[in-house]
């Protein structure tokens, strides 16, 4: 029989048994017993200075380590202030758990202070949430809530509980104490139907030209992605959701001709991937008449806003490996010179792209091209490195410049702001990576004051800001459409002086001559375990490819000016 518990530490061993070593939290009054349990039982609290961050760093966490994040957040504002934070998670379907408090029961409904119902204000943006209001239900809740944000029968995403400060400190009895409590956290495993899976063999058999694109529910299975593309002869197109899961060497990959791919494909696959706006909601009028099978392991990504002519609901990896096992044992004619051609075409624009971006020029006011900046960046990159992108602009630049293992971004929600924070996640998610995040000065405001976090705790991370005194997306869009820029001119604040008040090491740099020997100084520091910032000046006159592709206006049909276009031509309103 185990020993009786306070609720508190009850939540605190369950967390440590199920293998939590860090919980992402901002102090106060009403989540204390739940703090100092989580430092007793030996899990180290990252302290950081607002609620949003510590979702954010916690979602980080998940991303790159593949387990559950956790913070924990104090009650009222300290749930208000985290909700950007859910909902950035529940969007990019991210396990998050978050723990929050109440006032005591005895103060309910009397106007105490920080009472007011968190359930109500999270519930549409969680795959779970709850008060718990009796001591006896912790294990059970604790139970419920991380098998719902690990995706145990749905998506995974965020779940919330929170619990009054008078439970956290009453005595959970024994018998609900006892292990069996944190057992059995391992996704449960299904697999599609021979029938289905036949199905899908077919329809991969009859294609010419097949395009595989991932998303989220790929990183569980990169291996079998891999053998699955080579199986079937496809094109690959990787997505923010998956950039680095299969090495750029593979042959499959395509995606610097990814519109061409598109067009022309006559099967997608989707592979734990939804159809939003990044994937034109799969509408016939840019995809064309290309057939649609779609793979998953949760149902919402096989029915939004286009049915798949076949569906195979079940774990990916099992899944996929499957699929390249009867692939391989049955012969099926591709369009082989297509798909060399397109490989070529892919291959010419990358080996071109760093001399591009090399001799990307300054500006007249001396100002470097923020692609010049990142050329001297990805020479410094290993193979292994966690690339964080932020903001508008600046994430348009580093999406097409960078590479490394894993790619963070603001994912489907566009939450900007993240950089900082995904940066001290990952670092502490995964030492020994390099862990780089490139953000513009609009963005990195958002949550700047993480920096004193990332000193306190020693997460070895860079912080890349490209400085253009501007929210440049939004004049770019604002000059061509109205004729004038209002309220997006910044000050070239100097970012580099503002890290360095925290104890950062930071080096602010004003023309391109400067960049090669500050990154040199700064990838050695950050090799050493230290957290570092570039503060570069960068030109707001460059045009990413988002803010000629249309991204920033916000068409009226699709994401991007061409493919609505293409939408109003295919609907007949043009």
């Amino acid at each position: 029989m185990s020993e009786a518990l306070t609720a508190a530490t009850l939540i605190a061993k369950s967390l440590k048994a199920r293998g939590t070593t860090r919980v992402y939290a901002l102090c106060g009054g009403h989540i204390m017993p739940i703090w100092m349990a989580l430092v007793n039982a030996g899990i180290e609290i990252i302290d950081v200075r607002d609620e949003r961050s510590a979702v954010y760093m916690a979602h980080a966490s998940a991303a790159v380590s593949g387990g559950l994040g956790v913070a924990l957040v104090t009650a009222g504002p300290g749930v208000t202030n985290a909700m950007t934070g859910i909902a950035n998670a529940h969007k990019s379907r991210i396990p998050v758990l978050i723990l929050s408090g109440l006032p005591p029961r005895t103060q309910e409904n009397r106007g105490a202070l920080q009472d007011m119902s968190h359930i109500d204000l999270v519930r549409s943006i969680t795959r779970y949430a709850h008060t718990i209001g009796h001591a006896h239900a912790v294990a059970r809740e604790l139970d419920a809530a991380i098998a719902a944000a690990l995706g145990h029968g749905d998506e995974p995403g965020p779940a919330f509980i929170d619990l009054p400060v008078d439970i956290q400190r009453e005595t959970v009895p024994a018998a609900l104490c006892a292990t069996e409590h944190v057992a059995g956290v391992a996704r449960p495993k299904t697999r599609p139907g021979d029938d289905d899976l036949a199905a899908a063999v077919k329809l991969i058999a009859q294609a010419q030209r097949p395009v595989v694109i991932s998303g989220r529910g790929a990183n569980t299975a990169p291996r079998e992605l891999a053998a699955f593309l080579t199986a079937a002869r496809a094109g690959y197109l990787d997505t923010g959701e998956t950039k680095g899961i299969v090495p750029e060497s593979h042959a499959a990959h395509i995606g610097a001709v990814r519109g061409a791919a598109m067009q022309q494909a006559d099967l997608i696959i989707t592979v734990g991937r939804r159809l939003d706006f990044q994937l034109a909601y799969g509408s016939p009028a840019v995809f064309g008449q290309a057939s649609l099978l779609r793979i998953a392991d949760t149902a919402a990504e096989l029915s939004d806003n286009r049915l798949g002519d076949v569906s195979l609901l079940g774990d990916l990896g099992l899944t996929l490996a499957e699929l390249a096992r009867r692939l391989d044992a049955q012969p099926h004619p591709s369009d082989e010179a297509w798909l060399a051609g397109l490989r070529g075409k892919h291959a010419e624009r990358v080996a071109g792209l760093l001399e591009t971006l090399e001799s990307a020029p300054s500006d007249a006011a001396g100002r470097m091209a923020p692609n010049r900046l990142l050329a001297e960046l990805k020479k410094r990159l290993d193979p292994q490195a966690v690339i964080i992108a932020d903001g508008g602009d600046s994430l348009s630049f580093a999406r097409v410049a960078l590479n490394g293992r894993t790619y963070l971004d603001p994912g489907p929600l566009g939450c900007i702001g993240i950089g900082p924070a995904f940066a001290i996640g990952a670092a502490k998610a995964a030492p020994g990576r390099q862990v780089v995040a490139v953000t513009g000065d609009g963005s990195f405001g958002f949550t700047a004051m993480e920096l004193d976090t990332a000193v306190r705790h020693k997460a070895a991370c860079m912080i890349v800001v490209s400085n253009n005194g501007s929210w440049a997306i939004e004049v770019r869009d604002q000059m061509d459409r109205f004729g004038r820029a209002v309220g997006t001119q910044l000050q070239y604040a100097d970012y580099a002086a503002m890290a360095r008040a925290f104890g950062m090491k930071a080096w602010r740099l004003e023309t391109a001559a400067e960049i090669a020997p500050a990154l040199d100084e700064a990838f050695a520091a950050l090799a050493d375990g230290e957290p570092v910032l570039i503060d570069a000046v960068t030109s707001p006159e460059p045009p990413s490819s988002d803010s000629k592709s249309g991204l920033a206006w916000v068409p009226d049909h699709q994401a991007l000016e061409a493919w609505d276009a293409a939408e109003r031509n295919w609907l007949g309103l043009s």
